[in-house]
């Protein structure tokens, strides 16, 4: 078991229970960051997920201990984040898809080279360039400098639905995401 007491996640869990224990919850890297507000699960059963069809170099973090960052390229220009879960071997993590940005604003708007709060952390890629996050931070435990997580503040409710922008198991309703939230990547249906 991989819990972290302080937020109550067994990150050993299935993907698609840790994803849901992590809408609400803030992540910060070196002081900047925001509340977690729109996830996706993927498991190596799931011919979306980068652990289908077994371990290689690219995705071998996936299927190391939990609760480390797996980092990966997309379409050769964003770096995207995801959590490792369910025990070593496995193969299973969850991508961060958008943060409510709360601390560093001033930072992220540098980074990110523009005003708009709700656009600075609202899809994976964005998310990643206003925290900084690169592929040096990919095997990192993410409960431990230099980043935080820290436990929701408020009850939430969470709306699920298809995950954004695969063409495999589009149907599998695993992307959820914090319900009202103005900071999604894109609304749900």
């Amino acid at each position: 078991m991989y819990l972290i007491s302080s937020l109550g996640i067994d990150f050993s869990a299935p993907p698609a229970e840790v994803a849901c224990s992590l809408i609400g919850v803030t992540l910060m890297l070196n002081g900047v960051g925001g509340r977690i507000v729109e996830v996706e699960a993927y498991d190596y059963e799931d011919p979306a997920s980068h652990c289908f069809g077994g371990m290689t170099p690219r995705n071998q973090v996936m299927f190391g201990p939990p609760c480390h960052a797996y980092i990966y390229r997309s379409y050769g220009i964003h770096w995207c984040f995801n959590i490792v879960c369910c025990p070593p071997g496995h193969g299973a993590g969850v991508l961060i898809r958008a943060l409510e940005p709360l601390a560093g604003l001033d930072i992220m708007r540098t980074r990110r080279g523009l005003d708009n709060i709700r656009l600075l952390c609202a899809g994976p890629g964005r998310l990643c360039q206003a925290l900084e996050i690169t592929m040096a931070h990919s095997g990192m435990p993410v409960d431990v400098p230099p980043f935080q997580l820290l436990p929701a503040t408020t009850p939430v409710t969470i709306v699920t639905g298809p995950r954004i922008g695969i063409s495999k198991a589009k149907e599998k309703p695993w992307r959820f995401g914090l319900a009202g939230s103005r900071f999604l990547s894109r609304p749900f249906r």
